[in-house]
Order: C-alpha cells, then structure tokens, then sequence
C-alpha cells in the first residue's frame, strides 16, 4: 500500500471518529459564543487549520501537488508513521468517548456542561490537544512534508494558547473543583510526581 493511500485510510477513520462525537455533541443545538476565545485566535487558527487542511487534501488527491515542501525520509521512517495514526486514532477516540456530550469546538461550556476527569483526563486536562500532535506527526510521517509538519505546529501552537482562555471559563464554571483538578493534572503532560485524584 502507498503512503498516499495509508494517509487516506487515516483520514477517513479520524474523520469519521471525530465527525460522530461532534454531531453527537452538537444535537443539543446550543449557540456557541466564539467571541469568546479573543479576537487574535478567531483570525489566526481557523485559517491556520484550514491550511493544514487544504495541504493534507492536496496530498491525498496528487501528492505531486505538495512535493514542493517534501522532505528526504527512509521509508522505515515514514512508515512508521502509519503506527503513529493507530495510536492516535485510539487515543482520539478514548478522549472523545470520556469527554462525550461536553465538546465544543471553542472555549465555551455548554448548560449541561460537566467536569470531566476520567479517561485520559484523569492525567491532562487536554487530552484532545495531545491527539492532535499524534494526528500532525502521523500526516507529517506518512507525507515527508515539511509544510504539514509546519502548519498542524503552528495550530497546536494557537490551541495552546486559547487553552488558557479554556481553562478560565472553567473556572469560572466549576470553581475550587476545577483548581483542584488543575493542581493535580498536566495541561498537555502528565504530572511526573504529586498525588492525582482518581477520575470518575
């Protein structure tokens, strides 16, 4: 099998796991106020995701159309990241199924909104974020292409930094209970040492 059509596998099947939980999510038809994730995130990481976007498409329907950016990979190398998609895509889907009918696509808590902290929010408190550096590594891998590599860094990057403006409304939301859980989780990491509350 080409890599071509291993990234298109991978795509499909995160497609398809994250497409199912939103929906699912979405049923509820609340209004999400996205303002309030600031006005410099609202310019830069839509369109820095849809450009990862637009890349890996490229790719999966020529990849002639990105050897521009490609880089010299041994092909162990880039095959390894097909291993890096099942990981990725199994962890994506133990994140989802823990968080449930919480996730949104912004800062904003739903009115039904709970705090999580089993899954793998026993350990992070994003663990969703952490799936999607497994998915750039894995895209990045199967591609040898440095402009994907680039762009899902720089969304990372930008998620990063709405994350503080996350954690605030929960917070706000859940109060001592959420600082608590802050104390004895990692943001992106788990916390090598200190004692952990276990998740329900």
């Amino acid at each position: 099998m080409s890599f071509r059509l291993a990234l298109i596998l991978f795509v499909v099947v995160i497609v398809a796991i994250a497409g199912y939980h939103r929906v699912r999510a979405a049923a509820t038809r609340e209004p999400l106020d996205r303002r309030q994730e600031g006005w410099f995130i609202l310019a830069t990481l839509r369109p820095a995701g849809a450009a990862l976007w637009i890349a890996v498409i490229a790719y999966m329907i020529n990849p002639q159309r990105m050897a521009w950016a490609s880089v010299l990979l041994p092909d162990w190398l880039r095959w390894s990241g097909a291993g890096v998609g099942a990981v990725a895509a199994v962890f994506l889907l133990w994140t989802l199924r823990s968080l449930g009918t919480n996730l949104t696509d912004t800062v904003v808590t739903r009115t039904a909104h709970t705090l999580v902290t089993r899954g793998p929010y026993r350990w992070v408190r994003h663990p969703f974020y952490d799936a999607l550096v497994l998915i750039v590594l894995s895209a990045s891998l199967l591609t040898a292409n440095w402009f994907i590599f680039a762009t899902g860094a720089a969304v990372f990057a930008l998620l990063a930094i709405r994350a503080g403006r996350e954690e605030a409304n929960l917070v706000a939301r859940f109060g001592d209970a959420y600082r608590a859980y802050r104390r004895e989780t990692g943001r992106f990491l788990p916390r090598i040492s200190g004692s952990r509350r276990v998740g329900h």
